[in-house]
This record gives C-alpha cells, sequence and structure tokens, in this order.
C-alpha cells in the first residue's frame, strides 16, 4: 500500500512505511514497543455503534480455562509461543475486543499467552472489579496468536507476555473509546495500579490521558490513546 493517508470506514489509518519496518525503528534499532495501533479513530465515527452497556445480568459464571505450561521464547517483538493459554472470549470481569473489527468478541485465536500472563490478568480484573463493584467489565484485546509470532496490527505481542487492556469508559459501554474524552480517567488510573502491583514490567499509556506511575514501568506512547498495553515479565 502506498505510504499515504486513506480513509477506511471510521478509522484514518496512518502512514507507516516511513515509521517501521516490522519489527524495526528508523535507525535500524528494534522497536522496544508495540504501537499497536495502525488505526487513528476519529472522535465521530461515521457509522453508528449500538451501545454495549454493562448490566448485571450480562456477566457470565468464570468459564472453565485449559491451561497449560507454556515457552515464552524470545523477545516480545522477535519471538514465538508453545503451549499457551487461552483466555476465554468472555468471563464474570471481562469482555474482548477485535481491533480488526471493532466489534467483540474478539477471535479466541487472539488470546493466547503464557498461563502466567493470563493468571495475572484475570487476577487483577477480579481484583479491580472487587473494588469498584459499579464498575463495568473490562475490554481486553489482542495477546498473542495461538503459537506466538507476527501478528497484524502489531509488532509486538510475539511471545504471549503482551496484552492490550482499553480504558474504562465513562458511559459504561462495552467497546473500545474513540476519544480521550469518553475515558473514565479514574478507573483507568485504578487499573493501571492494579497491573503495576501484579508485576507488570512495563505499561505504555497514551500522551493524553493523563496516566501516572512508576518511570520504569508507566511510558507514554504514540497510539495508545485508546488502551494500555501491559508487558509481564517471562517467568521462564
Amino acid at each position: 500500500m502506498p505510504a499515504a493517508a486513506v480513509v477506511i470506514g471510521s478509522s484514518v489509518v496512518l502512514p507507516v512505511s516511513g515509521l517501521r519496518q516490522r519489527g524495526v525503528a528508523p535507525d535500524g534499532l528494534p522497536l522496544p514497543e508495540d504501537p499497536s495501533g495502525l488505526t487513528f479513530r476519529l472522535e465521530h465515527p461515521m457509522q453508528a455503534r449500538v451501545p454495549r452497556l454493562e448490566t448485571h445480568a450480562s456477566a457470565p459464571e468464570s468459564p472453565r480455562i485449559a491451561w497449560h505450561t507454556a515457552t515464552s521464547i524470545g523477545l516480545p517483538y522477535a519471538g514465538h509461543l508453545e503451549n499457551g493459554t487461552q483466555l476465554p472470549v468472555e468471563g464474570p470481569d471481562w469482555v474482548t475486543w477485535n481491533p480488526n473489527t471493532d466489534s467483540r468478541p474478539n477471535l479466541p485465536g487472539r488470546l493466547y499467552g503464557h498461563e502466567h500472563t493470563i493468571r495475572t490478568i484475570i487476577k487483577v480484573l477480579a481484583r479491580y472489579r472487587r473494588a469498584h463493584p459499579s464498575a463495568p467489565r473490562v475490554v481486553v484485546g489482542d495477546i498473542s496468536l495461538h503459537s506466538g509470532g507476527v501478528m497484524d496490527q502489531h509488532v509486538s505481542h510475539e511471545n504471549g507476555l503482551d496484552v492490550d487492556v482499553y480504558y474504562p469508559r465513562r458511559d459504561r459501554w462495552l467497546q473500545a473509546p474513540t476519544s480521550t474524552a469518553q475515558i473514565d480517567r479514574r478507573l483507568s488510573q485504578e487499573l493501571l495500579d492494579g497491573f503495576v502491583a501484579a508485576g507488570a514490567t512495563k505499561i505504555f499509556v497514551g500522551y493524553t490521558t493523563d496516566l501516572r506511575g512508576p518511570r520504569d514501568i508507566v511510558t507514554p506512547y504514540p497510539n495508545h490513546e485508546n488502551h494500555m498495553h501491559v508487558r509481564f515479565r517471562n517467568p521462564g
């Protein structure tokens, strides 16, 4: 595709050829993170969306999970995953979001991670919901593919140690925010703090979100205005 901006539906695809090749920064060094949103969402999408509101009756029981002992090989932007565990597409504290179709749920094949990653996500979201029982469930995006490796829309997310978590919305819709004005910053900060306390090694946030944390962990990064990108250590 030429390196010109292209309007597709409700998204403006930003030129990327001058910014990166897959996993390579302009200076030839590996990108330290994934500019995972290759599209910038307009504040007023061209196509009307049906509100996805949270209700107490909509939260399912805890799903059964087939746990596996995984191996995360290589780097988040140059690696793969063996014997990963899939996060269910929906649970009592979360729903999942497909960034390609802007819809829920996400595809199961995009929700594989190291079992430490999956257990930590579930633990953090459960603690967050217990602390905020009236808060809607959390919208979770991509983790990794079944065997890891290159994932569309991402430079990282290759070895089961990364997850995209969308900021809670003020209107309680269960979908990705389309502007920072829609973000509930108080709940977003609480969610971020939970991941920091659970041992996240890096969390990338948007520059205009005003979310804060330890400087060696929480880092403002382009294209993260509607979600935080959480990275965990490799247990193996």
